[in-house]
């Protein structure tokens, strides 16, 4: 697996306590390896869930945070934001992503880790509501568990024993990258899986010796992907159409 000497730094204890779901801090220091963040960007950290994700953006790139959530509530997330001494740079929000309070062209970035999957896996959303708060020449990026190849004809059963109704949100890479890459607003820079997917997987994931076991072909995966959004903002209507 990939060295992440980032995530090296943090308390293992405090990762597993806070995780939900494979290690969020790993998953976000691979991705970060295909964004270019500088301190004084506004980054919007979509799904950030109990903010490690949000605290590392913060502490490793000087950006300052947006942390959006629906399900943990966001006083908590203030906590641990003043537990790791943040919070002039990580701000938390509570809003659902389709009825997000931001200005379009807001932010300079926009980053999904482990929960895009959950409401941007339509035609509508990415044109019409998430890509517009990103300014043009700003970046995305999503990293989501997914499937090494597309299934058109029901899926495999032990999928639906370890996943349930999340298996259906689970996409290829080739799936995703047509799906933000056919809207024309952004340049596809990077859309590949995680290698050793089923070993990050297993650092914090309930019964991951079981979801090993049960994917022996190896069709279960982290797929990761970056974009640049089009265009030059010349002046302010560009950024509020």
């Amino acid at each position: 697996m990939r060295k992440y000497p980032k995530t090296e730094k943090y308390d293992k204890n405090w990762i597993k306590e806070n995780q939900m779901g494979p290690n969020p801090i790993i998953l976000m220091e691979e991705l970060c390896y295909n964004l270019d963040l500088h301190p004084g960007m506004k980054v919007l950290d979509m799904g950030c869930g109990k903010s490690l994700t949000s605290i590392f953006l913060a502490k490793e790139y000087g950006v300052t945070v947006f942390a959006n959530d629906l399900w943990i509530n966001p006083t908590d997330n203030l906590k641990r934001f003043v537990e790791a001494g943040v919070t002039d740079k990580v701000f938390p929000i509570h809003a659902e992503a389709h009825s997000l309070p931001y200005a379009n062209g807001f932010f300079d970035a926009a980053v999904s880790i482990d929960s895009y999957h959950y409401y941007g896996a339509d035609e509508y959303f990415f044109p019409m509501i998430y890509s517009k708060l990103v300014k043009p020449g700003g970046q995305f990026g999503i990293v989501c568990p997914g499937f090494t190849q597309e299934y058109d004809n029901g899926f495999p059963d032990n999928m639906n024993e370890l996943f349930g109704n999340d298996m259906f949100t689970f996409h290829s890479k080739n799936w995703w990258q047509k799906l933000w890459g056919k809207t024309g607003i952004v340049e596809i820079t990077a859309c590949y899986n995680i290698e050793n997917a089923h070993e990050v997987w297993l650092d914090g994931v309930e019964k991951g010796e079981e979801f090993i076991h049960a994917d022996k072909d190896k069709v279960v995966t982290l797929v990761v992907m970056a974009a640049v959004k089009k265009g030059h903002r010349k002046n302010v209507y560009d950024i509020c159409e």
